[in-house]
């Protein structure tokens, strides 16, 4: 019983980690739904790929998404380990390793997919495709996400271009006229005035727009960042990375820790059911043999009863009679010996007579008797 309830407890506590870790999956899907500025830089990522870029939401927008779903799904999942540890069963404990197992390799397919190979969900940090992106999309009508995410990482990072600055002038925005003209920038590669401000990136305010558009370096170096993007950009996505492996490894040890509590309270359930199997035989084994020796026993008395020989019988005579008290229970055919013979012996002897049978006692019914 003992060993029960320790396998129930450590059941039980495991499936707590696993329901907080699911509510805590929720709650960051729906941080992360509301931070619009990291969904924002995330279509970035996702530029090189025309399937993602085609997309109507940045690719943290669907994760965020898929995060909360997945929570919601740990959630029911504990539920249905608490529901399993209370029924104590195989069937329920079955289902609930299934879909630990399910959850786990999903985890596991996701976490080895963005590792390995990032290029095959779409995300993809290549200098000369970033390069293209950024030359194809910036400015364009129609790639206003991308726009404002390249506004914003340029404001937050302190960065200009993809590679350098350079990368404006053989782009759609400046060849297209899709800016002002005597833009060699935009306006978001200039150090701001309101750059403290968080939507600073959506209505730049240079400190000085005139240096920072000229053509001259000495002029716009105190003015316009020189530094690149991709670097900043890819120093954030394995930051962000990071986060979710982290995340990812401590629920895949949660998941882990389920398994091997479901594992454990199912060998409990078999060691409880072979001892009371076993405990069950050893009953049924001691009621046979105290069965069989109350057979063996009533059989040896009868026998006893059927063959014994002699049996002593106490008897006091009175008058001309005898009375018979029983010392025992059984009499044989000596005791009737006794009875019947010898007190007929015992009465010639007293009166010297005989019995000598009548030839008429043969011949009429009625009976003569010698006195």
């Amino acid at each position: 019983m003992g060993r029960c309830f320790n396998h129930k407890f450590v059941l039980n506590f495991c499936n707590l980690l696993f329901l907080l870790c699911g509510m805590l999956l929720i709650v960051a899907g729906c941080y992360l739904y509301t931070d619009n500025k990291r969904i924002l830089l995330s279509r970035l990522l996702a530029a090189p790929s025309e399937q993602l870029n085609s997309l109507p939401q940045p690719l943290l927008y669907y994760i965020s998404l898929g995060l909360a779903i997945a929570g919601f799904v740990a959630v029911l999942a504990s539920m249905l380990g608490f529901w399993a540890s209370c029924l104590h069963t195989y069937c329920f404990l079955s289902v609930y390793f299934l879909c630990v197992v399910v959850l786990l390799l999903a985890e596991s397919v996701i976490c080895l997919a963005i590792t390995l190979w990032p290029h095959c969900l779409g995300i993809s940090l290549d200098e000369g495709q970033m390069v293209k992106a950024l030359q194809r999309n910036y400015g364009v009508p129609g790639q206003e996400q991308f726009t404002n995410a390249m506004d914003l990482a340029q404001t937050r990072f302190g960065c200009c271009g993809m590679r350098s600055s350079l990368d404006y002038d053989t782009s759609l925005w400046r060849l297209q006229s899709y800016g002002q003209r005597n833009w060699p920038v935009p306006l978001s590669c200039c150090v701001l005035a309101n750059a403290p401000q968080p939507l600073a990136f959506l209505d730049p305010k240079p400190a000085n727009e005139s240096q920072c558009q000229s053509l001259e370096r000495p002029v716009y170096e105190r003015e316009r960042y020189t530094e690149a993007c991709l670097e900043h950009l890819d120093a954030w996505y394995r930051e962000q990375y990071g986060i979710f492996l982290v995340a990812s490894l401590v629920l895949a040890l949660v998941e882990f820790s389920v398994l091997l509590g479901i594992i454990l309270t199912c060998t409990g359930i078999a060691s409880r059911r072979a001892r009371l199997d076993n405990s069950s035989q050893t009953a049924g084994g001691f009621s046979q043999k105290a069965r069989r020796r109350g057979t063996a026993k009533s059989r040896q008395a009868l026998v006893d009863n059927i063959y014994e020989s002699e049996v002593q019988l106490r008897g006091n005579a009175q008058g001309g009679g005898m009375c018979l008290g029983a010392a025992s229970r059984h009499v044989s055919s000596e005791d009737f010996k006794e009875l019947y013979v010898q007190p007929r012996d015992l009465y010639k002897q007293r009166h010297n007579t005989t019995f000598k049978p009548i030839a008429s006692d043969y011949q009429t019914p009625t009976r003569s008797y010698l006195v």
